[in-house]
């Protein structure tokens, strides 16, 4: 489904981009990392779009990106990359700037949350 891939790029691209380009994160280890936390936070907002791929994950695409990451022994934290705490303020400070387009508006106090359960590694919920 070619809106669904789009509602997940925008966010899921840009934060990418940040953690990759700022800090040096692996490229496809990140992209595991992220995929369920920003899938999970544009869940309600692209609803629609994303229901034929929650219902794969059943009925939670966050958290059953997640799952299926962990079942598969992906990494589930940024801290296994080397990010510390303290740098998720800047990079939640440098997603926000020249944003993406997203289904749902982004500001910097939700990406940082977004950031700090990414690399807590907690499960997402939609």
């Amino acid at each position: 489904n070619l809106k669904a891939e789009i509602e997940l790029m925008a966010l899921h691209h840009k934060i990418c981009h940040t953690l990759g380009g700022s800090f040096d994160t692996p490229h496809a280890e990140t992209h595991a990392v992220m995929l369920p936390h920003t899938a999970a936070f544009n869940a309600s907002a692209a609803a629609s779009e994303l229901a034929e791929a929650a219902d794969i994950f059943g009925g939670s695409i966050g958290g059953g990106l997640w799952d299926f990451a962990r079942s598969i022994g992906a990494p589930l934290t940024l801290r296994e990359f080397g990010l510390t705490e303290a740098d998720l303020d800047r990079a939640a400070s440098i997603a926000v700037d020249n944003p993406y387009w997203n289904p749902r508006p982004i500001d910097r106090e939700s990406i940082r949350l977004l950031l700090q359960d990414a690399w807590e590694g907690q499960r997402p919920k939609d």
